[in-house]
């Protein structure tokens, strides 16, 4: 399958689903060398890519090869991706604001394929990212919205200026709203900051609850830890919702989809504190 079948299949039956049965070398490998297989694939796809962005081709249609590609690696060490609940996104005409709960570095790469299927798209990283060796390039050449995380104020600013923008363009924008990487969900940590750019920008936000443990967070590289393949990545989708007002009931509504799909697929969610 290539990554227009892929695009055609999303549109088409508005999700995913990796087929059934092991792949080799997932039956007979397992812990420390299955990872290590996992990395060296996911290394040579982004090197690839990076030379790419290095060259000034990077451009929408490449960025859904590689996108694609890490699909493909996933499923190459037994990870079985589920994607879902796709028609609301499919029948929306314009542009949406993706709001996603953010679990491992995996998402970052497949999450965008997913889109791209239905329209551009730009998403908000730290600006640390953007000086990475081999993801520095990527990022750079794509013009992601770049925040520092050290001035919440003026993040807000470039954030809505240049979010705003990019649909005003035609394009959507997928934030993940907990301010680190995280293996549940905290409700406090999660900001209103899409509803606010959807608000802006008058458009409708969808809520995406992710599940992506398959690919843990390592303790001395945060980036890469272990992987299990016995876990399912899951990318399901809400329907898109208007922002009224304040948008408090559209941030609720994001917040409780994400909250119910992760506790369904045994996710761990972390609610607010009572108030004092």
């Amino acid at each position: 399958m290539n990554k227009d079948q892929y695009a055609q299949i999303l549109k088409s039956e508005f999700g995913y689903q990796t087929p059934s049965g092991s792949r080799f070398p997932a039956k007979f490998l397992s812990g420390r060398p299955l990872s290590l297989i996992y990395y060296v694939k996911l290394l040579s796809t982004l090197i690839h890519a990076s030379f790419t962005a290095r060259r000034g081709k990077l451009d929408d249609d490449r960025w859904a090869f590689h996108s694609h590609r890490v699909v493909e690696i996933v499923e190459s060490v037994g990870g079985k991706v589920n994607i879902s609940d796709l028609a609301g996104v499919s029948e929306q005409q314009g542009p949406l604001v993706y709001i996603c709960n953010h679990m491992s570095l995996v998402e970052t790469f497949i999450l965008p394929g997913i889109v791209l299927a239905f329209s551009r798209v730009n998403f908000v990283i730290k600006e640390e990212l953007r000086h990475y060796p081999v993801l520095g390039p990527i990022f750079r050449e794509l013009g992601l919205i770049a925040v520092s995380r050290q001035n919440p104020r003026e993040d807000f600013k470039v954030v809505l200026q240049e979010g705003h923008k990019f649909i005003s363009s035609g394009g959507s924008v997928i934030i993940f709203p907990q301010a680190t990487r995280s293996v549940g969900l905290d409700i406090g940590a999660f900001n209103t900051l899409g509803i606010k750019l959807a608000a802006r920008a008058g458009v409708p936000v969808v809520p995406v609850a992710i599940k992506t443990d398959f690919h843990g967070n390592g303790k001395w590289i945060k980036d890469m830890g272990p992987i299990d393949p016995h876990k399912m990545l899951y990318f399901k989708f809400g329907a898109p919702i208007s922002v009224e007002g304040k948008g408090r009931e559209a941030h609720q509504h994001v917040v409780d989809f994400i909250s119910e799909n992760l506790r369904a697929w045994g996710g761990t969610v972390i609610e607010k504190a009572e108030a004092r």
